[in-house]
């Protein structure tokens, strides 16, 4: 079992490398990798323009997988931890907050999903 974890956390800190890539190649500028919060831990946080882009990564076998693999229960803990994160920042509140997230499955390029949900 233990090993299966580690090979897990591998593969979502490649996927979490490759997302800040794809983001990066899009024009966002990344503003924090694993951030925590006194509520939960943020994935990426990135800019672009006039918006603060909380980003999700999930790194599944299929692009459906990883899709359903964000409950509405975790949208609810990242909402909270963006708020977090924002009062930490005010300079950054004034600023769009956009829940995205970032599909990764083998072989394939990272997918970005904008706007995947409201908060």
């Amino acid at each position: 079992m233990r090993r299966s974890r580690t090979r897990a956390e591998r593969h979502g800190r490649l996927a979490e490398w490759l997302a800040v890539w794809r983001l990066r190649l899009a024009g966002y500028r990344i503003l924090g990798r694993r951030v925590r919060t006194p509520v939960g831990e943020l994935d990426i946080v990135a800019r672009r323009h006039q918006v603060v882009a909380v980003v999700e990564v999930k790194a599944r076998g299929d692009l459906a997988a990883a899709a359903e693999s964000i409950t509405p229960r975790q949208r609810r803990r990242i909402g909270r931890a963006a708020e977090a994160f924002l009062a930490q920042h005010p300079d950054r509140a004034r600023l769009t907050l956009c829940f995205d997230a970032i599909l990764a499955v083998p072989w394939r390029l990272p997918r970005h999903l904008v706007d995947a949900w409201r908060a």
